[in-house]
């Protein structure tokens, strides 16, 4: 398994970064089923992958900086198959994707500046 972590500061509340994030693999097109295994509103999203040609996992955690600062984090695992996406990983191409799909979020999220709906409800581990 590899691992990748990095983190961004956006300029928005907790709650407005934590209503915008989505995920989505990008590089390679692979289809797969993720599940939702641990959600707490404002602080963190986990998942992992259930079904497909990806095995992956990951958690997105946010934390509050000050009233109007967000620092998002995100931890994901995965499996790279096959000798390119093998040496991708070694060569920290992933590292470099995730930090650039971050900046992308920060972009986004601080253009928008507001809050939008998404499912907020709690989901636990089990």
């Amino acid at each position: 398994m590899s691992t990748v972590k990095e983190s961004v500061d956006v300029d928005v509340p907790l709650h407005a970064a934590y209503n915008h994030w989505r995920t989505s693999v990008g590089g390679v097109s692979r289809e797969f089923d993720t599940e939702i295994v641990d959600q707490l509103p404002d602080e963190r999203i986990a998942w992992r992958t259930v079904d497909g040609d990806v095995d992956q996992k990951g958690v997105v955690t946010f934390r509050s900086i000050d009233d109007v600062h967000t620092r998002v984090s995100l931890a994901m695992e995965f499996q790279p198959e096959g000798l390119a996406e093998k040496a991708n990983s070694a060569m920290g191409r992933v590292d470099r994707r995730v930090k650039g799909d971050l900046r992308r979020f920060k972009d986004f999220v601080e253009e928008r500046g507001r809050a939008e709906g998404g499912r907020r409800g709690r989901i636990t581990p089990g």
